[in-house]
């Protein structure tokens, strides 16, 4: 055999040999191992649980109470009125100030009544000292007795005018009944204004400017239940009066404290309701007469109540629902019922016990039987509440 047919065997067997290995190599690559093939493609590690924060049913001592819508009034109001005709002289006072019992408001001209006070009381006088003369002359039998009593008659008219007189010419100085707030003169200076009573002139109001009144309705239900507590002495009173929480429409958490006064003495047949009269402290003067305030009246003993935050309940149609987490952190679905908020918290009336673990944050994320990761809220220890309202949510 010659040498180039030698070499070129020897190169073709080479070339079979290199072939052969990458056939084989490109086989492994192709071929996934046993443990690729047991899994799926695209196959990713377990999502962690969700975390989620709780916070636990708490219970406290609170005493049930109805919110009411009042209306502030003061416990004195006078509408000033002139007692006697004439034109009006001056008016002393300024819109809204402050006056005390007996300051001079008005000025009525009191010409005409300085002259008939010194009038009748000239007349008062004579009279007078007709009538003792004529006691005399009775005595020494000069005169008759019905002539002596005639005097003493024409000497009592004479007094009665002048007291009369004297009675109208205090009445041109028209002076404040009591301390309080005077309002606007509604007459000014010049006008002729009347003081016949059935069409006495209004001259202004005062209103007083200490305690204030609010009054509101109860209805039937509430009015049976505060009483039958009053009565029973399950209600708690301070020197012997119920207490009342109050707040104006720009002011929370009823910040004002009062007491109820007295109650009416009968319902109204079309409303089924009565009036209740409560007094408040007004000692900044802010409860002007004609105001709307809030007030919360207790009806109810103290008792040991449920409380939520407002931020853990969910609504599914018309069910009200919490997520309550066990022990095990798997996430339940709890249908509850609900009362009114307090001071952020809801009143549970049934649906949970003390103690269970609700979710307050993260509802979104969860669903029930889901295993969540939790953390407990912070508690706020601010936030103290002694009442609710009864009205159901």
């Amino acid at each position: 055999m010659s040498a180039p047919h030698h070499h070129r065997r020897h190169r073709l067997t080479l070339l079979a040999i290199g072939l052969l290995l990458a056939a084989g190599a490109g086989l492994e690559f192709a071929l996934p191992n046993r443990a690729s093939a047991a899994q799926p493609a695209g196959a990713s590690a377990p999502a962690p649980a969700p975390r989620v924060t709780v916070a636990p049913v708490e219970e406290k001592i609170i005493t049930a109470s109805e919110e009411l819508t009042g209306r502030v009034d003061a416990t004195e109001t006078v509408e000033l009125r002139a007692r006697v005709s004439g034109h009006l002289e001056a008016v002393h006072f300024q819109a809204g100030q402050l006056v005390k019992k007996g300051d001079i408001l008005f000025t009525i001209d009191p010409r005409w009544y300085q002259a008939q006070y010194d009038l009748t009381k000239a007349q008062s006088e004579v009279a007078e000292r007709e009538a003792k003369r004529a006691e005399n002359l009775l005595a020494a039998n000069a005169i008759s007795s019905e002539e002596a009593e005639s005097r003493r008659s024409l000497a009592a008219q004479a007094r009665a005018s002048f007291e009369t007189a004297q009675l109208d010419l205090e009445h041109t100085e028209v002076r404040a009944p009591i301390d309080g707030r005077v309002s606007r003169a509604l007459v000014t200076e010049g006008n002729l204004i009347s003081g016949t009573p059935s069409s006495a002139t209004l001259l202004t109001t005062i209103v007083s400017v200490g305690d204030a009144f609010v009054y509101a309705d109860l209805d039937e239900d509430t009015v049976l239940r505060f009483r039958r507590f009053v009565r029973e002495g399950r209600l708690n009173t301070e020197n012997g009066h119920v207490p009342v929480e109050m707040e104006l429409e720009d002011e929370t958490g009823y910040p004002r404290h009062g007491y109820v006064e007295s109650a009416d003495n009968h319902l109204n047949p079309s409303t089924g309701s009565l009036v209740l009269r409560m007094v408040f402290p007004n000692t900044d003067q802010a409860l002007l007469p004609g105001l709307f305030a809030r007030v919360r009246l207790p009806v109810a003993a103290p008792a040991p109540t449920l409380l939520i935050s407002d931020r853990a309940i969910g609504t599914d149609q018309s069910q009200k629902f919490v997520f309550a987490v066990g022990a095990d952190h798997t996430v339940a679905y709890r249908p509850v019922k609900l009362g009114p908020l307090v001071n952020g918290q809801r009143v549970v009336l049934n649906g949970l016990h003390r103690g269970e673990q609700i979710v307050v944050n993260g509802t979104q994320r969860i669903r029930p039987g889901m295993t969540v990761d939790p953390e407990i809220a912070v508690a706020n220890t601010t936030a103290k509440s002694t009442a609710i309202e009864v009205a159901a949510r």
